[in-house]
């Protein structure tokens, strides 16, 4: 069985389909003609649109029914027909989302004018036309409703009523139409429409359609306070306002664009998120890939022979503690510290409580880097974890201890409570500064992988049960060259097969690069933490281009840190184009690894503060 919906959707971001009487339409039929008698004459036409949506991330998909009451049937001469199509229109969708993807029973305004006329239709009538659809939905196998596109708050009030009266099993997500300033078309405000469809029984609500997705986020922000009650919200938005263009309806908004958009309003809460009019399965992906939507994955699933052994592979492969932990309503960030070289550990202990304060998810610690010596990042861990309860990320090298070190270190870590870790080869050890050194590399980063995911599972590399399971949300390093790229993007596909739930990269200094990095690894399924390292002089960013493998820092800038004489005004034109940068990438990155130079967490301080909005 599916995830009970209103439980997934209190912790998760949930991707609904786009439009589908435009996009039916986009794929030939013919304009004019009523599209919920599809659901009878054309069932294939339907099913097949629903499983382009699938195909594109969407986790719930509505009914061809938005129309099917019996005043809009009455023009088709099918108003004794609205039960019949309405319980198609739902098993086309239910046959078509399979035991993954949520159906949502479409149910649109009536078509009749409110307030009802004294001699026009009664409010009785209207109750009778919204139960005929519900009762319709319900048989078909429809997993929710979904009554949208409502700009007269007392007829989705009344929609509300019937659904949560005649099939109170059936959650009930209410939507309406918001076209500028947070307003109906009536003067009533988002956020009090909000709170009398909540009260009514709407479990989601939000808004679709209207006047494009500006005003759409201006409507998602007035009912953000909901979801500070823990009310989750819903966003279906238009791509753009439509023009004419040689007889077509043409709408403009371009699928990055409106994801970049939509990411905003997950910030306000919205926790389910799809497209309406003009939006295309296009649309969707890249909602998911921008959004790192997931899928809901459902145990037990029938496979085919030929991938069931690789399936039962990827199915013991866990999120681990610290991913599962990452809330869906803001930008993941990651903050690297460096244990000291020496004993007082005090400096890194107050730098962690600060950005913990200012909305870190954890702090990620180096393994002796650059095979200098340095206190051990287990330890500082522990002791940053007690301190603050934020989550902290230890980097494991293969270079310091043998195949029987490195197990009973990481049982340790889980003993410690540690819940992520970064599976790393480590540098080597020629540059240390320690006598008589040599790195020992039993294990390099793919063998760390195979051993954590074992762990993961209870079992060490001998295949011996370990009696618990650890909880590490795995990770591994990805160096990406804008050049030539591909090599690299195989070895984190090789890594991703091997256990790794999130990847963090080697600093990076365009936009364009991190957006190239970004759309190249789109189609791999785990959080992608570009690496972002702030810049505090010239000779800081000259030795990071010259002389570490794998960082590039542009010439442009470079030129620019350079033209200043004092140190002081390289370090702000510095911090100032970090911040830029970071703003600039935000809309398109999972989540952000910044990096402190030279361990002066202050300076990361200000950024994760702006990220934050707490500047």
């Amino acid at each position: 069985m599916k995830p009970d919906f209103f439980e997934y959707i209190q912790g998760h971001v949930v991707l609904g389909d786009g439009a589908l009487g435009s996009y039916l339409f986009e794929r030939g039929v013919e304009r004019g003609r009523n599209l919920d008698l599809l659901n009878l004459q054309a069932r294939e036409t339907i099913f097949s649109a629903h499983e382009e949506y699938i195909r594109a991330g969407s986790q719930l998909i509505e009914t061809n029914t938005f129309g099917a009451n019996r005043f809009k049937l009455r023009e088709a001469g099918a108003e004794d027909q609205v039960r019949e199509i309405n319980r198609a229109g739902a098993e086309i969708a239910a046959k078509a989302a399979g035991h993954q993807v949520y159906v949502a029973g479409s149910i649109g305004p009536s078509g009749e004018t409110f307030p009802l006329e004294e001699e026009g239709v009664s409010e009785e009538d209207i109750r009778d036309s919204f139960k005929e659809q519900v009762l319709g939905l319900a048989e078909g196998g429809a997993d929710v409703l979904i009554i949208e596109t409502f700009s007269q708050l007392l007829e989705i009030l009344l929609a509300i009523e019937i659904a949560t009266r005649e099939v109170p099993e059936l959650p009930v997500i209410a939507q309406m139409v918001f076209p500028a300033r947070g307003m109906t078309v009536h003067g009533d405000d988002a956020l009090h429409c909000g709170r009398r469809m909540r009260e009514a029984g709407a479990v989601v609500v939000g808004t679709n359609c209207g006047r494009g997705i500006d005003a759409m986020v201006t409507a998602v922000q007035q009912m953000s306070p909901l979801a500070g009650e823990g009310v989750p919200l819903s966003a279906f938005p238009n791509a753009g306002m439509p023009e004419m263009v040689g007889g077509r309806t043409i709408y403009p908004a371009q699928p990055g664009y409106m994801a970049a958009r939509a990411r905003e309003m997950i910030k306000y809460g919205v926790h389910l998120i799809g497209g309406c009019c003009g939006t295309t399965p296009a649309h969707v992906q890249e909602f998911r890939s921008a959004l790192r939507i997931k899928p809901v994955r459902i145990r037990g699933e029938q496979v085919p022979v030929s991938s069931r052994q690789e399936s039962a592979v990827q199915a013991e492969f866990k999120p681990g503690g610290f991913l599962a932990g990452l809330g869906s309503d803001r930008l993941p960030i990651i903050v690297e510290l460096d244990p000291p070289t020496h004993l007082d550990v005090e400096s890194v202990l107050q730098g962690a409580s600060e950005l913990a304060g200012a909305g870190v998810d954890a702090i990620s610690l180096g393994e002796n880097p650059l095979a200098i010596l340095r206190t051990g990042n287990l330890g500082m861990a522990s002791r940053i974890k007690q301190r603050t309860g934020v989550q902290t990320i230890i980097h494991q090298t293969g270079r310091d201890l043998n195949t029987l070190g490195l197990q009973s270190r990481m049982m340790e870590a889980h003993l410690l409570g540690i819940e992520a870790v970064l599976a790393v080869s480590g540098d080597s050890a020629s540059g240390t500064d320690q006598p008589g050194v040599t790195g020992v590399f039993d294990l390099r980063s793919e063998g760390l992988l195979r051993m954590l995911a074992g762990l993961n599972r209870g079992v060490n590399l001998a295949g011996r049960s370990v009696k618990k399971e650890t909880n590490f949300s795995i990770g591994a390093a990805f160096s990406f060259r804008p050049a030539k790229p591909d090599l690299q993007i195989s070895r984190l596909e090789k890594k991703i097969a091997l256990g790794a739930r999130f990847a963090m990269t080697q600093p990076l200094f365009s936009k364009e690069v991190v957006e190239q990095m970004m759309e190249a690894v789109s189609h791999v399924d785990i959080l992608i933490f570009p690496g972002i390292f702030p810049l505090i002089s010239s000779r800081n960013a000259e030795f990071l281009h010259n002389e570490v493998p794998g960082i590039s820092v542009p010439s442009s800038l470079r030129k620019r840190l350079a033209a200043y004489r004092e140190i002081s005004d390289q370090r702000k034109a510095a911090l100032e184009y970090t911040g830029r940068l970071i703003e600039d990438i935000r809309p398109f990155i999972h989540g952000l690894y910044l990096i402190s130079p030279l361990n002066k967490w202050e300076i990361v301080l200000d950024f994760v503060r702006q990220v934050r909005g707490l500047q």
